[in-house]
């Protein structure tokens, strides 16, 4: 297994970051699988492989390129540069992507290749050979998935991701790093006595002591990666959790909507589990003026309650509010008298 010696100081000083290129990173490797974890993927698929499919036909280098560097237990170190942990607002994500992007495209001919070998075990197919423009092509395989697979999507996904972090820092609040860590990703734990597992494959330990200690979560179902500029920088790929990953969430019963505008009854929708205001201002869209007025609208109302988790404040339906949405909603065809609120 491969793990990672982390002191407390490191640890207490990691942060959460968001990256549109990772996240363009995950899309090519869903776009390379071709299969979906859930609905959402599948109607995202549907929408942009035939034309990724298309592109790669025409390229062959490229798609040759993507075949090597996406092996099947290392991905190729030069596609996934760790994250500067330098997150911008949302209307300057186009420019935090160009400049993500441009290390790849600056990355040396040579390098590119050893890293290709690596992923494959073994050596590069002869249209690979002695090429000196892949990281090129890998950056301009990248830039074409932003603009056209994953930027059209980034203000929800952005959202998606920020609820996810607003979670995983309720959850330490909670339980502590070992129960965050240990809920991060397939293969990931905590051992104990400063030792981080971060994957299941087999190589040296690494000793990131005194590192900067990123955690940076994608949208598609997979299972992530780990990236690292020794010795100054670490960070974890991770995916969203399921319950965020997919579309809009399921919209509040019509009569609820007339009851108590659409806005506040999505709120109240939300809070079947406990969720805080950051993270519902991040899952809804609305400012968090909106969001704070409709939550002390229902606590007055009796319809939701609050209680504190470490620093964090959460928020979910009281036995009043449970049964207003539940009264609210459509019979279910397989049961009259049950509803759920879902993310598909």
């Amino acid at each position: 297994m491969g793990w990672w010696q982390v002191n407390a100081d490191t640890l207490a000083g990691s942060r959460f970051v968001l990256s549109p290129l990772a996240e363009t990173f995950a899309a090519l490797k869903l776009l390379h699988a071709g299969t979906a974890a859930h609905p959402g993927e599948r109607a995202w698929l549907d929408a942009h492989l035939g034309d990724y499919r298309r592109r790669l036909a025409a390229e062959p280098v490229t798609a040759a390129l993507v075949a090597a560097g996406l092996g099947k237990e290392w991905i190729a170190d030069f596609l996934t540069p760790t994250p500067t942990g330098r997150t911008v607002g949302p209307e300057d994500s186009g420019t935090q992507f160009a400049t993500e992007v441009a290390r790849i495209r600056e990355a040396s001919p040579e390098a590119a290749r050893a890293h290709l070998t690596v992923a494959l075990r073994g050596p590069l197919p002869t249209i690979l050979q002695g090429r000196e423009d892949l990281p090129a092509r890998a950056a301009d395989l990248l830039d074409y998935i932003w603009t056209e697979a994953v930027r059209p999507y980034w203000a929800r996904r952005r959202r998606v991701l920020q609820a996810d972090v607003v979670a995983r820092i309720v959850q330490l609040s909670q339980g502590g790093w070992a129960a965050a860590l240990d809920a991060l990703r397939p293969g990931m734990r905590w051992l104990g006595e400063n030792r981080l597992q971060v994957n299941l494959h087999e190589y040296p330990p690494r000793e990131i002591s005194g590192a900067e200690l990123f955690f940076v979560p994608v949208t598609p179902q997979r299972h992530g990666w780990v990236t690292w500029e020794e010795p100054h920088r670490y960070a974890v790929v991770y995916p969203c959790s399921g319950v965020l990953a997919g579309a809009e969430p399921t919209a509040a019963p019509e009569s609820l909507n007339r009851l108590l505008g659409p806005a506040r009854a999505g709120v109240l929708a939300l809070l079947g589990s406990p969720l805080s205001t950051s993270q519902l201002v991040a899952v809804t869209g609305q400012g968090l003026g909106s969001v704070g007025r409709h939550l002390k609208v229902l606590l007055d109302a009796g319809l939701v309650q609050r209680r504190r988790a470490g620093r964090s404040v959460l928020y979910s339906r009281t036995p009043a509010g449970e049964v207003l949405v539940k009264s609210a909603a459509p019979p279910s065809p397989t049961s009259p008298t049950s509803t759920t609120t879902s993310w598909p």
